[in-house]
């Protein structure tokens, strides 16, 4: 059964996303709110579809850390879940991502007028320059600039791999910091069909105050993210390996 709601969920998923795309055409002559209107209404029916079909549910914590105004999201990354689903979290995000994305039909166009901000790895320390230029841009507008660290995605348990960009971006932006860490990838793993029932657990974690050695914030950061991150990740695996996120769904009328 698990396997068989896996599929059907990849299949609803992927037939959400392309009518999403082609409801959306209407905001490219819009203002930005209208394509991060219809992204958030994406990411809420993706939640419904998780819960409804593979007894995937979510629990924030910590919302109310979050500063209003210009800031830093420095996210733990696990899955293709959080891409969605803290665009629910978070005011006028603005996403940092690879270049190569930008240029899918339909979703590079949405992530343009959304202004998210593409990153071209080929130039090395000119890309840095780059993106400093448009972030620092983007904070101007009030906007909260979503990163993941790491900037891949890594399995639970994985050894970290923080690249040190983002010890540049907070130095050069003299705005608060506030690290995210989750356990999604115990239920969404990478690269895997499957879906295992129980519980997303985001927790938002005090802001990192402008002004720190860049070097102290990067340790700090990794430090406050992967600790939080293990301690989610253990209440993910005493619930997967309890049975009762399965044993509840499965009682489910």
């Amino acid at each position: 059964m698990l396997v068989i709601r896996s599929v059907v969920f990849n299949v609803l998923f992927y037939l959400n996303l392309l009518v999403q795309l082609i409801a959306a055409l209407p905001t490219l002559v819009m203002p930005r709110w209208g394509i991060l209107a219809v992204a958030r209404f994406w990411a809420r029916t993706n939640l419904w579809l998780l819960r409804a079909i593979c007894g995937i549910k979510v629990e924030f914590r910590g919302l109310g850390k979050i500063p209003s105004g210009p800031l830093l999201v420095a996210s733990k990354h696990q899955s293709l879940w959080e891409t969605f689903a803290l665009l629910l979290i978070v005011p006028d995000p603005a996403y940092i991502m690879k270049r190569e994305l930008m240029w899918i039909p339909f979703f590079g166009w949405y992530a343009w007028k959304a202004g998210m901000i593409s990153v071209d790895r080929s130039k090395g320390s000119q890309a840095l320059a780059d993106m400093n230029a448009c972030v620092r841009q983007e904070l101007a507008r009030n906007r909260q600039i979503v990163i993941f660290p790491e900037g891949t995605r890594r399995p639970p348990g994985a050894e970290p791999k923080y690249k040190y960009g983002v010890a540049h971006l907070y130095a050069g932006m003299d705005v608060p910091c506030l690290p995210v860490a989750l356990n999604s990838g115990l239920f969404w793993p990478r690269r895997a069909i499957r879906r295992y029932p129980g519980t997303v657990r985001v927790e938002v974690l005090d802001p990192i105050q402008p002004g720190l050695d860049k070097d102290l914030f990067f340790e700090q950061l990794q430090h406050e993210i992967e600790g939080a991150t293990a301690r989610l990740v253990a209440e993910g695996e005493r619930e997967l390996a309890s049975g009762t996120a399965s044993a509840s769904f499965a009682s489910t009328p």
